[in-house]
């Protein structure tokens, strides 16, 4: 547990001076919206093009790990359709407390991988962030279509939104996907960037992390949590103990275990992404709720990650 608690302290620091900045009023409140921004369509896309441009693939059980993850996931969204009304019974709401159940932050993700398993860490979270950005984005834009209002309360805005032409067109424009994809080809293919591309992507790449989990703290909504106690303990406890649990017997049935079982375990018990947020607004989403589980997920992680870690045999000396 030691191992693990200094490998993500630094993480959830970060965090916290994050949202002491934003307090602070510095830099100016408009300066973290653009730094979200930069980090997401340049900063990490820099670092996973570095990263899996020189990854090998083939040397981990990635196709075991991918398939323990997608039947984790699945596997919780099944419980929670089947609990619906016990989960919470408004629609807009239960599709908040999905999202907060499957969805992984990427910045705390890489954060984590690279802290406890260094480069081979980093290229196996893009192999985690190539099956599960897909994955969840599918399953929480359907629920959202079949249990969100739209905009303004229009569910055919919703259903328009959730088209599967729609989906696809928002997930071949990720740049996180794009990004995966094009290191893992170069890497495939043999080939190498030139020095100085690759040497201007490990720059960019370095300050994706701390800027990234720096605007996560800003973000921060700390009233919400007290108005919305039902929503965020129920998807806090399935993202946090029931989706790695279900991940990690995922792994352990496929024969998955080293820096794959890790990876695989960190990007189940990482906090719900705050591009949640974002989908829950304009797809009819309980904005509010999610707002809330956001920001109590990434405080509660800080505690979770650290003891899942300690029970489960995952990182050797954690």
């Amino acid at each position: 547990m030691g191992t693990v608690l200094l490998a993500v302290a630094p993480i959830f620091l970060l965090i916290m001076l994050g949202w002491a900045l934003r307090r602070m009023e510095f830099p100016a409140a408009g300066f973290w919206p653009m730094a979200e921004a930069l980090t997401y369509y340049v900063l990490f896309p820099a670092l996973l093009l570095d990263t899996c441009s020189r990854a090998a693939p083939g040397d981990a059980p990635v196709g075991r790990m991918a398939l323990a993850l997608v039947l984790a996931v699945c596997g919780l969204c099944a419980l929670l359709l089947a609990l619906r009304r016990l989960v919470h019974p408004g629609g807009p709401a239960f599709t908040s407390v999905l999202q907060g159940a499957i969805r992984p932050n990427t910045y705390v993700g890489l954060a984590a991988a690279s802290a406890l398993l260094g480069r081979e860490g980093v290229s196996l979270a893009a192999m985690a962030l190539l099956t599960l950005i897909p994955l969840v984005n599918v399953l929480a834009v359907a629920a959202l279509s079949a249990y969100g209002g739209g905009p303004n309360g229009a569910p055919e805005e919703a259903a328009r939104r959730a088209s599967p032409l729609a989906i696809l067109r928002e997930l071949a424009k990720n740049p996180l996907i794009l990004s995966c994809v094009a290191g893992f080809a170069v890497s495939l293919a043999g080939l190498k960037l030139p020095g100085a591309l690759a040497e201007t992507l490990r720059i960019l790449g370095g300050s994706s992390l701390p800027l990234g989990l720096l605007a996560v703290g800003a973000g921060f909504q700390f009233s919400a949590v007290g108005r919305h106690l039902r929503g965020v303990a129920v998807a806090s406890a399935a993202k946090l103990a029931v989706l790695p649990l279900l991940a990690f017997l995922a792994c352990r049935l496929l024969g998955v275990d080293g820096p794959a079982l890790a990876v695989a375990v960190i990007f189940t018990a990482i906090p719900v992404s705050a591009s949640s947020y974002i989908l829950a607004r304009q797809m009819g989403g309980d904005h509010g709720l999610m707002a809330a589980i956001i920001t109590a997920q990434t405080l509660l992680a800080a505690l979770t990650m650290p003891l899942l870690f300690a029970l489960l045999p995952v990182v050797r000396g954690g």
